[in-house]
């Protein structure tokens, strides 16, 4: 759970969608080949792989005693919820390790970017450095940041592809094969 971008600078309120822009307005490279996870505020094209939208989605839905997926757009869904639960459970940690970054600074905004930077640095440096974490092991697995917004703003620079709408079919039928056959 290390981070390998970070974009400081943006206000907690500011909408997932707006800061994405704003990063992809950058150069950042090094992500030819691969997706980013991202939840239904966002549109379903290359580049951002997205969860069927009206399908059971969250951790919670699938819990104990809960039904099991029905079919493969719920398999999918029930599998990215795992591990964008990866993302907000590194946010959690990071929050948990610095007490910092869990309140509003005083700090002059520059400041205060430098200091999410520092912190995600020192993280990364902490995890590959020491074995058994104590601050990790606080964070829950399902954990879900209570103070992250749900933003229902989609990006409107980005077309939808329905190569890669075919291609998240795809992989939602051959996931649900897989996990017929084990």
């Amino acid at each position: 759970m290390n981070f390998i971008y970070m974009l400081a600078g943006w206000e907690g309120s500011a909408s997932d969608s707006r800061v994405l822009k704003s990063a992809l307005s950058r150069e950042i490279g090094g992500f030819s080949g691969n997706y980013y996870l991202c939840d239904k505020g966002y549109t379903n094209c290359e580049g951002f792989l997205t969860p069927y939208r009206n399908v059971r989605y969250h951790l919670s839905e699938w819990g104990h005693g809960q039904a099991t997926p029905q079919n493969e757009k719920e398999y999918f869904n029930m599998r990215h919820a795992s591990a964008r639960n990866v993302i907000e459970r590194a946010w959690g940690i990071l929050k948990a390790r610095w007490a910092i970054l869990r309140f509003a600074s005083l700090y002059l905004v520059k400041t205060q970017n430098q200091i999410v930077l520092a912190c995600g640095l020192l993280h990364n440096f902490i995890r590959f450095n020491v074995e058994n974490d104590p601050v990790e092991a606080e964070v829950p697995e399902g954990f879900e940041d209570s103070q992250a917004p749900m933003v229902n703003e989609y990006i409107s620079t980005i077309e939808t592809s329905l190569v890669w709408s075919n291609w998240r079919d795809q992989l939602a039928r051959d996931m649900r094969n897989e996990f017929r056959h084990t």
